[in-house]
């Protein structure tokens, strides 16, 4: 039976040293601010890319790997006798796990490529179990079957902080986004079917606490927890707010708190936060 390699890209958050751990082979997106371009996570970290937009009054652009990016690991591993499993952020966001299957279809390595229908963190759940299956010696089926368990059983809410960005990239008008700022609208939406889908506005960060942690207990009551990750722009503090929250209605613990990846921080603009868990 051969052995089998995860590959993933630069837009799951997983601490680094679980990344070595597993061996996770990450190929980075390209990240372009100011002027000057990075691969995400490799030339740059999160807390420099936000510190750079700040200071650009033009929207940074994120660009998926080629798939020679992609096929020159894929190649690489299959000769050193792996099969590989690729799995990658929503195409409905980004054309990366499309190159990922191009790639797929010119390596000689046994390649299988997975739509993980989230980012984050949330890629990271699939990602993680995929390494921890692979090291037990599970085979590619049982793997692929689980990862879907996962996708129907994962949920993910995400607060923006500020309209800025998504009027510079052209998503809402500048009169919304004025509007939304005087009345200082937080639009917190969820990545149902893949889609960045509004849930809900509030009118504070308290509000928002309040609701991300509701919604978490709400949809965790009778059920397992395997996992929970908080993401965020630049906001620390109200991450660990919601994680206090969190705890203070469910008694769970182990949540993972931890910068986004600067390919998200691109779309959300600074402040943003996520939540995100899975269930069985």
């Amino acid at each position: 039976m051969a052995k089998i390699k995860i590959v993933t890209d630069s837009t799951m958050d997983m601490p680094r040293e679980l990344i070595s751990r597993y061996g996770i082979e990450v190929v980075p997106l390209a990240i372009t601010v100011g002027g000057e371009t990075y691969l995400d996570g490799v030339d740059i970290d999160p807390e420099t890319f936000l510190g750079k937009m700040k200071h650009t009054s033009e929207l940074p652009k994120s660009s998926q790997p080629s798939a020679g990016s992609f096929l020159e690991v894929y190649d690489r591993l299959g000769k050193e006798g792996y099969e590989v499993l690729s799995i990658h952020m929503t195409g409905k966001m980004s054309g990366t796990v499309h190159s990922a299957e191009s790639a797929a279809s010119m390596s000689e390595a046994k390649v299988t490529v997975v739509d993980s229908k989230f980012i984050s963190k949330a890629l990271g759940f699939q990602v993680r179990e995929a390494a921890e299956m692979a090291t037990q010696g599970r085979t590619m089926d049982e793997i692929v079957k689980r990862l879907e368990f996962i996708q129907e059983n994962t949920r993910l809410y995400i607060m923006v902080d500020t309209l800025e960005n998504l009027v510079k990239g052209g998503r809402i008008g500048k009169g919304k986004a004025f509007l939304g700022s005087l009345l200082n609208i937080k639009p917190i939406a969820s990545l149902e079917g893949a889609e960045y889908t509004p849930v809900a506005k509030v009118r504070s960060h308290a509000q928002v606490v309040k609701y991300l942690a509701r919604q978490f207990a709400e949809d965790v009551k009778g059920k397992t927890i395997k996992g929970v990750g908080i993401a965020h722009a630049g906001a620390a503090g109200l991450a660990e707010k919601i994680k206090e929250n969190i705890y203070e209605l469910t008694g769970y613990e182990g949540v993972e708190t931890d910068y986004t990846n600067s390919t998200v921080s691109t779309h959300t603009g600074p402040g943003a936060i996520a939540l995100m868990y899975y269930f069985d």
